[in-house]
């Protein structure tokens, strides 16, 4: 029977709809708007600034204001009330929006995507009053095709001084800070130059000039340099995809999976009387799998955002969770025990898929998800706690290549039935399959441990006692694959195959690569894997040193430690108090307990020589966590405006700082800033290419002596 195209539209149209409504429940929000007024002293008669902030939702954008008002879209505009307590200086000024050509407009638009930031000239004119006044502007959406027109009260209320002496500029501020510093220490002025190398004040400005730049061009640097996209994201997002898909490809090799090849076979052979019908229909099997594995990971992200994705990844209880969930398939899959699905559960999904019709089709989709998540659900969690980082795109991008991955073979054994009959029956080599799995299942349950012993200091798990185990595992992995381990329903092996003991000998290969390891070797291939070289108790030389700083005289030390000997802080403020004494630039190093890449990071190319010294001396480094667990005082405790939520933890606090002060929340992410706290170069996020980091180090360390210098002629 030919399959009605109206039929197949009212199939697929809620599947189709619930993806569009995870995907976007939680963007189509208005901004989230702050308004300040700065500075905080105002003196009647001068010119103050009212700041305009907003936070805007993923997949959507907000129009500035510095374009062709003509060309179609509508420019943010403020609106002033009639009032005399201010009157407006200028036009409304956008703070380095993007730029591109808009194809349906025909011209060069500006916009915000992310964070947006307006400011407003405005001359105080009484001692107290109100600022009052509406923000009107369009938010648009590519994704949906949609844009919506706002208009956002504003009401900020003030006090005034009389003015008693004209505005300084920001280099005679820091001059008369200087004179104040002097006169304090009962100095004489010809020491004024003195104290100025020995200040915090050499950088007044945030002029981003590099070498052999005049000051003119400054300007032009400022809007590329406060882009706080990370380089290396987007290959990183794109090797995540990689990695997910070849997931897939795994999952199909399990016990779980495989007796399922003949069953869809079977479904398929000889229900279609044309074979146009029956490519149809393979590919709406093929659809139905991927659907059901990217609705899910959408519902996870969809999930309390960021705050979700991080307790997903480093609290103690998923973490122990998962521990246990890959003890308990190991054990099965060496033999231990049978795994099953209740057998009530399964026939009534099966049920479904002997109807006819599309929901056939589907419901056979799912009862093959289901049976197989006896083995995928742990490759699945491995996904998904991967991709946690608040991100909404990741995970479903994630497990959409896996799904990917894992519908392909199906749909096409869907469309050939008559290729089941070439696959090799089950038997002694599917055993085999099987218990290798048990065996790496065995090993990597001890990296979701070893993330909570991280995050929580319980200290259980060192990086060389991590490695003990995994040599273990993996050298009765070798053992078993030459024949000298026997387990149940193994058959008798009189001889191995090539591939066989090629295998094997890659096993062992491996377990020798980790044994320097235990000695402190770095072991770069399996840097994002094992615990940090801050935990390491057995070393020889200076390989794998934490950090020589004592405990006593840096916030947070006794707990948290930077690799490599490196000196530094872990308390942002702490740490910019430093930098300006000491002279540098602060580096930024947005990290986690439970982050792969950060690990990756640290072991393939902060231990470059080059590197590690330039770390060393010619900046102070500050470490965020955003996963650690201590929490503070309350009197420290404070209700972000990110999220409107309190942030009790060091690791909230900073999670937060990152989001709102750079609109990332990614890590690692590295950001460079002077003393004004702003940026030196663009942030960069996880990526490998040791000369690309020498350079970014080099580029903000060059911009800052040439603000030194600037404000020394």
């Amino acid at each position: 029977m030919t399959p009605n195209p109206q039929k197949i539209g009212k199939l697929l149209l809620p599947v189709f709809l619930l993806i569009s409504f995870l995907a976007q429940a939680q963007l189509v929000k208005p901004p989230k708007w702050t308004f300040t007024l700065e500075p905080k002293e105002l003196q009647i008669g001068e010119k103050a600034t009212v700041v305009m902030e907003a936070e805007i939702p993923m997949g959507w954008y907000v129009y500035s204001n510095d374009f062709d008002k003509d060309l179609g879209p509508l420019l943010t505009e403020f609106v002033p009330a009639e009032s005399g307590d201010f009157a407006i200086a200028s036009k409304l000024e956008a703070i380095n929006p993007k730029k591109k050509f808009d194809e349906v407009w025909e011209g060069d638009v500006t916009y915000f995507i992310g964070k947006g930031r307006f400011e407003q000239p405005i001359t105080i004119q009484s001692a107290s009053g109100t600022i009052k006044g509406s923000l009107e502007y369009q938010m648009c959406s590519d994704l949906t095709g949609q844009c919506i027109n706002y208009e956002q009260d504003i009401e900020i209320a003030f006090t005034a001084k009389e003015a008693n002496r004209p505005a300084t500029s920001p280099e005679e501020a820091v001059k008369l800070d200087l004179a104040q510093e002097v006169e304090k220490r009962n100095l004489d002025s010809s020491d004024t130059e003195k104290v100025q190398e020995e200040s915090p004040f050499c950088c007044p400005a945030p002029i981003a000039i590099g070498a052999g730049q005049q000051k003119g061009e400054a300007e032009q640097l400022i809007p590329e340099i406060q882009d706080f996209t990370a380089e290396g994201e987007t290959e990183s997002l794109w090797g995540f995809m990689v990695l997910a898909f070849l997931a897939g490809l795994a999952a199909l090799l399990t016990p779980c999976v495989f007796p399922m090849i003949p069953m869809t076979v079977s479904f398929f052979t000889g229900r279609a009387k044309k074979r146009s019908e029956g490519i149809r229909q393979a590919v709406i099997y093929g659809v139905s799998i991927i659907a059901i594995y990217t609705i899910a990971g959408t519902a996870v992200a969809a999930i309390q955002g960021p705050e979700f994705a991080n307790w997903l990844a480093t609290h103690w209880l998923p973490n122990l969770f998962f521990f246990g969930i890959f003890i308990f398939f190991a054990l099965a899959f060496l033999g231990m025990f049978e795994l099953n699905l209740p057998s009530s559960l399964v026939n009534k999904v099966d049920a479904k898929s002997e109807q006819g019709g599309l929901a056939g089709i589907f419901f056979m989709a799912f009862t093959l998800v289901l049976v197989s998540f006896s083995c995928t659900g742990p490759i699945v969690g491995s996904i998904l706690i991967s991709s946690a980082g608040g991100e909404l795109v990741k995970p479903v991008l994630g497990m959409f290549s896996f799904g990917l991955a894992f519908a392909i073979p199906f749909t096409l054994f869907a469309i050939f039935p008559e290729w089941m009959q070439r696959l090799p029956k089950s038997g002694g080599w599917l055993n085999s399959v099987k218990v290798v799995l048990g065996f790496l299942e065995l090993a990597l349950a001890f990296k979701f441990l070893s993330i909570a012993d991280l995050v929580y200091h319980w200290g259980i798990l060192d990086r060389d006692i991590f490695l003990v185990i995994w040599i273990v595992i993996f050298g009765a992995l070798g053992l078993y694959l030459l024949g000298k381990i026997r387990l149940p329903h193994d058959s008798k092996l009189e001889y191995i195959g090539v591939p066989r003991l090629l295998l094997a000998l890659l096993t062992f290969m491996f377990v020798v690569y980790m044994i320097p390891g235990l000695f402190g070797a770095p072991l770069k291939y399996l840097s994002g894997y094992l615990p940090p070289l801050t935990t390491q108790q057995f070393k020889i030389g200076e390989v794998g040193t934490t950090s020589t700083t004592s405990p006593k005289s840096v916030k947070y030390g006794d707990i948290l430690h930077i690799p490599f000997g490196i000196e530094g802080y872990f308390e942002y403020e702490e740490a910019l108090a430093a930098a300006k004494k000491e002279g540098k630039p602060l580096l930024i190093d947005f990290t986690g307990h439970g982050c792969v890449n950060c690990r990756k990071m640290e072991e393939n190319v902060w231990s470059d020589p080059q590197v590690l010294a330039r770390l060393k001396n010619d900046f102070v480094m500050v470490a965020l966590y955003i996963d650690e667990r201590l929490e503070l005082p309350e009197s420290e405790w404070y209700t972000s405006s990110y999220d409107g939520k309190v942030k009790k933890t060091l690791g909230k606090q900073n999670a937060d700082f990152q989001i709102t002060r750079f609109n990332n929340n990614a890590q690692p992410y590295y950001v460079i800033l002077d003393h004004n706290e702003q940026l030196l170069a663009k942030p960069r996020g996880y990526n490998t290419d040791i000369t690309a980091f020498v350079e970014f180090l080099d580029g903000a360390k060059r911009i800052f002596n040439d603000q030194c210098s600037m404000f020394k002629d």
